[in-house]
This record gives structure tokens, sequence and C-alpha cells, in this order.
């Protein structure tokens, strides 16, 4: 596999295989990008962040992506029996957990003939996930055990005054609200993502942005009436860019927190609407442990099979922004 290093006196190649689940596209990278050293996922992901952020910001960034691409890296699994590792990442960091990009991960290793019908496990920074790829093309992910940690934190965000909502980890950390200054309508991504990223801003001015042993609050969602669904939510990610999908860790999160407020049984499902329309089902089940586990369906299709170019003469190989 080429190394690929800043400074490099040819043109190096990154194959990549995009996909969109529920419109929030996923680029997986199959080859090209040298492989991280580490036992453990978190610690593969560490090494991306301090040798290789380069090529995140090069695969992800303008001109080559956009903010909403979400990467996938494959590795070698950590685990006997996983088909895979997975580091996940976005325009501004990395995931612990992405479930709409594990949909995507599942129908890119298929349509490249890598797995078929059936239950595949994978490696993440935060655990060991699976994945059921169904005759019909549907993905169901079994995330890792989701959580609430805090209802009705209130916080004072300027220009919208105090808002309130419930942080819970489903992958990702989450402060999920039902406060909103417009519809919860496509047509309004731009104020919707305003009031998000302020309250993101409020949470960090205040303090209110880590929870016990160091998680970082970095996802805001909207939870609001659906026509269609139990639900519609926006969902602003770490990157500061909105989710077009009902955003899979988003979609876990939440439905841990109906679980501990006594409005969803174990069982039950949940259809989540994203903001473009596209329709999440999910639902709870107990793990050996007595954790609650979220299960979440959704379906990806392949958009394009690519090879990314980095030519060292190119000013912006690495991206766009810093």
């Amino acid at each position: 596999m080429p190394s690929v290093e800043r400074g490099a006196s040819s043109l190096e190649r990154i194959h990549v295989v995009d996909s969109h689940t529920e419109g929030e596209p996923t680029r997986v990278v199959i080859d090209g990008w040298p492989l991280p050293d580490g036992a453990t996922m978190a610690e593969r992901r560490d090494v991306l962040r301090s040798r290789f952020d380069h090529l995140r910001r090069g695969v992800v960034r303008e001109p080559r992506g956009s903010d909403a691409v979400v990467g996938a890296l494959l590795t070698p699994p950590v685990n006997e029996g996983s088909a895979a590792g997975i580091v996940f990442f976005n325009n501004g960091t990395y995931l612990g957990m992405c479930g709409h990009g594990l949909i995507g991960v599942v129908r890119t290793l298929e349509h490249l003939g890598r797995l078929t019908v059936g239950t595949h496990q994978f490696d993440t920074p935060v655990g060991t996930v699976r994945a059921e790829l169904a005759a019909d093309g549907t993905v169901t992910i079994e995330n890792v055990p989701a959580r609430l940690h805090a209802r009705d934190v209130s916080v004072e965000v300027p220009g919208y005054g105090t808002v309130t909502g419930d942080v819970a980890y489903g992958g990702n950390w989450f402060f999920i609200t039902h406060a909103h200054p417009v519809a919860v309508d496509v047509a309004n991504v731009r104020e919707l993502t305003r009031f998000t990223q302020a309250v993101q801003d409020a949470l960090d001015a205040a303090g209110l942005s880590r929870v016990d042993g160091g998680g970082a609050i970095d996802h805001i969602e909207i939870s609001a009436e659906s026509e269609q669904a139990d639900c519609r939510n926006f969902v602003l990610c770490s990157g500061g860019e909105y989710d077009r999908s009902p955003c899979g860790t988003g979609t876990s999160a939440k439905l841990a927190t109906l679980h501990a407020r006594g409005e969803l049984a174990v069982g039950q499902p949940w259809r989540q609407e994203g903001i473009a329309g596209g329709v999440f089902t999910g639902w709870l089940a107990p793990n050996d442990a007595g954790e609650i586990v979220p299960f979440v369906r959704g379906t990806a299709y392949v958009t394009a099979e690519s090879t990314l170019i980095l030519d060292p003469r190119d000013p912006f190989r690495f991206g766009i922004g810093g």
C-alpha cells in the first residue's frame, strides 16, 4: 500500500467508494492510505489524528469532498470474528461511531463483493458493532449500548433564550432538545444550523459540553413532530454541518432517552425522519449485561467509485481549511 506523506514527489492516489444513506454521504477509503498502528481501534484513531490528519482533510474536505461527507477508513479487525475495523471521520474531527456510515460501509463491501447477505461484525473506536444485510438491501445495525446521561439540562443561548434538552449517548454524545426557532423543515436548514451552532457554542461557553470521563457533547439534535414518522430531527454534527439522514447514533441516543423517560418500551419500533425526508426504524433490546442496545435499520446506495489524486504541486491537495 503506497505511503502518502507531505512533500511526496509523485502523484498519490486514494481509492474510495461513495454512497449515501437516506441522503447522507459516506466515503469509504478502500486503499492508498497508510494503515495506522494500534492494538485497538481507539489507538488507531489516535494515530490517524496525530500522523495522518492531512489525509482526513484531503479526502473529505473541498475540493475533493464537501462538509457533508463522512469518511470511513477500513483497517484489519482487532477482534476475532470481525469483518473489518473502521475509523469514521468528518470535515472537522473523528467519530466514535457512525450509524449511517456503517450502513454505507456494509453496502459498499457488498458492492465490492467482500460480503454477502447475513450478519457481520465490525470494530470501531467505541466498541464492536454488528450489521445485518438483508436480501432487499436494507441494513440493520446493532449499535453499542446507549444511555440517557442527564435530563432537562438548561443553557442560556444568546439570541434565543433558555434552551433545555437531554444529554444522551448513542456512540457519540448528543444534546437533544425540542426547542426550534423555525419549523424543522429542509427549507429552514440555514436558520436551524445557526440555532444549533449557537446551542453548541453556549454549551461550550458554560462548561457543559463534556460529560464525566471526558466525552465531548459535540452533536446537537432537535426533535420535532413528523407527519410520516414518530419524529423528525435535525442534527448538527461535530464538524458544524447538518446530517441529511436521521442520524444513526442520534437515533440511538433518542431511543435511550425515550426509554429512560418511560415513553418507549423494549422492542417497540420508533420511526425517525431526517431533515431530508429519509427514515430510520429503530428499537431497543437488552444485552447480556443488562444494558440497552439500539438497533437501527436504513438503506444506502452506492453512488461512485473514484480515485482521488493528491498532486504534490496542488496547494489544496490536503483540503481547504486548517
